[in-house]
């Protein structure tokens, strides 16, 4: 790991950072698995809306 910084959080962050962090895992692969699991929840959002989406509201491929 090349660079470190500094990221200020209050006592109780800290605390549930330090909960859901695995034993010999880094906070940077706990960090890295919450932003991947942020995203994938992002992309399953975005799939649940366009599957419940009205048909006239969605553009056909052959359009674009």
């Amino acid at each position: 790991m090349a660079a470190s910084k500094r990221i200020p959080v209050t006592k109780e962050r800290w605390e549930e950072l330090n909960e859901l962090k695995g034993a010999g895992q880094t906070y940077d692969e706990l960090l890295k698995e919450l932003i991947q699991e942020k995203n994938r929840s992002e992309l399953a959002e975005r799939i649940r809306s366009v599957r419940e989406a009205d048909e006239e509201e969605l553009t056909a491929l052959d359009e674009l």
